[in-house]
């Protein structure tokens, strides 16, 4: 494989807690007292990998796509948003060869979530589980998300070249 079969995308995304809205990570959702705050579930996993996977075809970012404008993406869930932007690529003629997302924040744990949140977001993307990992980190108490004001997560992306 050469280089110019292959492309990387990188993707971020952020959102703040709030009260009164499920806390949704990788599609898994998750037991705890706040939730994450976006127009669709807040998904910052979701949300990082779709960017990645649309920034590797280099097609148009999440916002494009799904504009927060639009209320038909009020509430959505990102795993489906996720499938739909993955559509996108495949039609723009690439494949994901691997997907590796983090979360960076003190709380929750991610650990005990991990293996679901990667089924669930290769599911997603109707590819092997093995295609997708998903880890943590924390800021060590430092930024809005040490200081458990939200989560950030970021996403890289490989795709190739489908014949």
């Amino acid at each position: 494989m050469t280089g110019a079969e292959l492309r990387i995308g990188l993707g971020v995304d952020a959102h703040a807690f709030g009260d009164g809205v499920p806390l949704v990570l990788g599609g898994v959702t998750i037991d705890h007292p706040r939730g994450l705050v976006g127009h669709s579930d807040g998904d910052v996993v979701a949300h990082a990998l779709t960017d990645a996977l649309l920034g590797a075809a280099g097609l148009a970012d999440i916002g494009a796509l799904y504009p927060s404008e639009n209320e038909a993406y009020r509430g959505a869930d990102s795993l489906a948003l996720l499938t739909g932007a993955y559509a996108q690529v495949r039609a723009a003629g690439y494949a994901l060869v691997n997907a590796d997302c983090v979360v960076i924040g003190q709380d929750p744990r991610v650990a005990p979530h991990r293996e679901e949140m990667r089924r669930r977001l290769a599911a997603a993307l109707g590819v092997e589980e093995g295609a997708v990992n998903v880890r943590a980190t924390t800021t060590d108490r430092l930024g809005f998300t040490g200081r458990g004001e939200g989560l950030a997560a970021e996403a890289v992306a490989l795709l190739r070249v489908e014949p």
